[in-house]
């Protein structure tokens, strides 16, 4: 696993002790993904080519200016929480896997990586972009921006922010109002909730299906808030069935 600095809510080695636990395999962590290589920029450049330019169509690379990748080569050392930026969470993941030693990625080595990039894939049934919380293949991404900004927020919610400019409410009043019912920048559940899509990202790797359709179950795949929260923090552990899959794989 590579460390995402900036984010101490992710509470990394906790997560590695309780996947060493579950799974029991050993689990590393690395320093920042950058960081392991010399050449910066060339990979900068790369992945700040994945940026999404127009969310109502289909991928296309672009060349980036050098403001677009100085700002990711400083990813590292700042959060990116106040500007952000999408990115082709499939062609972020290419990017990703072409830059790892071929030595590192044989069968009995998976990577996670977790970044503050906002990670989206093109959905063709509504013809938009999505953000995603979690890229599942080797290595996966775990997108901590993702994991605030992909699944909505309570109905409610948007309702008030439609009648904030009608009625002078103010936005910090209706975050007061929600408050615990969707997660947050810096949220203190954040490193309970990365346990379960690591774990979805885990069991693809394994049996090639991340989700289940129990709420139940923290290989849920939540499109909202609430659920997310259910599944994560409330319960935040394996169905009876994926337990035992678990069980035999390994």
């Amino acid at each position: 696993m590579y460390d995402e600095p900036r984010v101490p809510e992710l509470k990394i080695k906790e997560l590695a002790e309780f996947l060493n636990k579950k799974i029991k395999v050993k689990v590393e962590v690395r320093d920042p993904f950058l960081n392991f290589f010399n050449v910066k920029q060339r990979i900068a450049t790369q992945i700040a080519s994945c940026k999404i330019l127009n969310l109502y169509s289909p991928f296309e690379i672009h060349k980036p200016t050098i403001d677009e990748v100085t700002f990711e080569i400083q990813d590292d050392e700042k959060s990116k929480h106040d500007n952000i930026i999408l990115y082709d969470g499939f062609e972020l993941q290419n990017v990703f896997n072409s830059t790892i030693p071929e030595s590192e990625l044989l069968a009995n080595t998976f990577h996670i990586i977790f970044t503050t990039r906002l990670t989206c894939t093109f959905d063709y049934s509504d013809y938009r972009y999505h953000g995603r919380a979690v890229i599942c293949s080797n290595p996966s991404i775990i997108s901590t921006t993702g994991i605030i900004e992909a699944p909505a927020k309570p109905r409610e919610y948007y309702l008030k922010l439609s009648e904030m400019y009608h009625q002078g409410l103010n936005l910090e009043t209706i975050k007061e109002e929600f408050k615990g019912r969707y997660l947050e920048y810096h949220d203190k559940n954040l490193g309970a909730v990365v346990k379960g899509y690591a774990m979805q990202a885990i069991f693809y790797y394994l049996t090639g299906n991340a989700f289940c359709e129990s709420k139940d179950c923290m290989l849920y795949n939540a499109h909202w808030q609430e659920d997310l929260l259910h599944s994560q923090i409330k319960i935040g552990q394996l169905c009876n069935w994926h337990e035992k899959l678990l069980e035999s794989s390994a």
